[in-house]
């Protein structure tokens, strides 16, 4: 499933007004079957208009799949529960905490892959949740909208996705079968029933636009040239397949490194690997999260800055608005955009998703983008600063520290 693949077409969208449109265009223009899974799912503000989008697609028969993390959603309004049920559409709110809530290790891990896949046809994947970008569940308000990207990719990759949601949902409604399905007839299935729907529609609506979407919904991989892959992470077959993507770009490359990452905890050999790099004269920039958001993952980070500033790694903090980005660029062609932090959450214990794309245009788009936010919102971090940093931060970054790996061997985990 990690293998690159060509014949793709992979858009970059940044923040959730370009997400959220691509995102509604293609569930509006849907004719058989929407799934779709985010960590948070907000109906306030722009997430509306996904709710709204999704209620009218299963109003028009369309099959529609909505999953949620049940710490990310704990629960959806009482008005969206009855429409969502009226329309049709199947909702899940993945491992709800409970009375004991994160008492019970299991409950660690969580459902943090956003994906979405249209008929088929589209697929969606990245860091951003159904939540508006200026609007934050912990801190109200924000002045400056969140950072964080996402992709609209079609080609090949499009029925790995389908594979991992259909197989996700299976294994929700406790379907023991989901592991011996046999998959490639299903999406067989699928792509006959979507062909039959869009004549259908075609039979009974001769709007020129209409006949224009219905055929954008199996777009042609002929002129399609993007090399990409999806990286799953899970607790089962692809248990570090994301971070071991992450690795083997990292020693392969030449020039440079440039990562986006919201919650930055990496492992001893990521480390190793940004640290070697950076001694064999690639150079190393890490954007990260200047903005406080969490105790554990603004001070648990600050302890693994020493090494990497030593060994040349530049660091910049991005304090414009939150930083929510889960990206990298290296050497100007590979490239991933995904919703796996670099932290032994999203590494050890989370659902994960990540797109890879070996690419010079898109990777060049996405290094722009970075440099602006590094240029424009990012402070650079100043060795000595941090050297000298008031004893009272150092002893809440080394608390921070030490929690985390208490936790993680709690949970059987080494990191």
């Amino acid at each position: 499933m990690s293998q690159l693949r060509p014949n793709h077409q992979v858009q970059l969208l940044q923040g959730g007004q370009a997400f959220f449109q691509a995102l509604v265009q293609a569930i509006e223009r849907s004719a058989h079957e929407v799934r779709i899974e985010t960590y948070i799912f907000s109906v306030e503000a722009s997430g509306e208009q996904v709710a709204v989008a999704l209620e009218r697609a299963a109003q028009r028969g369309v099959a529609v799949y909505l999953v949620m993390d049940g710490v990310g959603t704990p629960g959806i309004p009482l008005e969206w529960v009855t429409r969502f049920d009226a329309a049709g559409v199947k909702w899940h709110i993945f491992s709800p905490l409970g009375r004991l809530g994160v008492l019970i290790p299991n409950r660690w891990r969580r459902l943090h892959r956003k994906l979405c896949v249209v008929d088929g046809a589209v697929a969606f994947c990245g860091g951003i949740n159904v939540l508006d970008d200026f609007y934050d569940p912990n801190h109200g308000a924000l002045e400056a909208p969140r950072f964080d990207f996402a992709v609209r990719v079609t080609g090949p990759l499009v029925q790995a996705v389908h594979e991992a949601t259909v197989q996700f949902w299976w294994r929700l409604q406790a379907t023991s079968t989901a592991r011996h399905s046999d998959f490639p007839a299903a999406w067989r299935a699928l792509q006959e029933a979507v062909t039959l729907a869009l004549q259908a529609r075609s039979d009974t609506d001769t709007d020129t636009d209409t006949d224009t979407d219905a055929g954008a919904q199996i777009p042609s991989a002929l002129d399609h040239h993007t090399n990409a892959a999806l990286v799953l992470r899970d607790n089962v077959r692809n248990r570090s397949r994301i971070e071991r993507s992450y690795r083997k770009a990292i020693g392969a490359a030449h020039h440079e490194i440039i990562i986006a990452n919201a919650y930055f905890v990496p492992g001893g050999k990521l480390r190793k690997g940004l640290i070697h790099a950076a001694q064999r004269g690639v150079r190393v920039r890490l954007l990260l999260q200047g903005r406080y958001e969490y105790f554990m993952q603004y001070h648990a980070t600050r302890p693994v800055y020493g090494a990497l500033l030593a060994a040349g790694v530049e660091i910049h903090e991005y304090a414009v608005s939150f930083l929510h980005a889960k990206v990298a660029v290296i050497d100007g062609h590979w490239a991933t955009v995904g919703s796996s932090n670099l932290d032994p959450l999203s590494l050890l214990l989370a659902r994960e998703a990540n797109v890879v794309v070996d690419d010079v245009a898109f990777a060049q788009d996405l290094r722009a983008r970075l440099e602006h936010a590094m240029a424009h919102g990012g402070v650079r971090v100043d060795p000595a600063a941090y050297a000298n940093r008031p004893w009272r931060q150092r002893f809440l970054d080394r608390v921070a520290f030490g929690v985390m790996r208490i936790l993680l061997f709690l949970n059987g985990k080494r990191y």
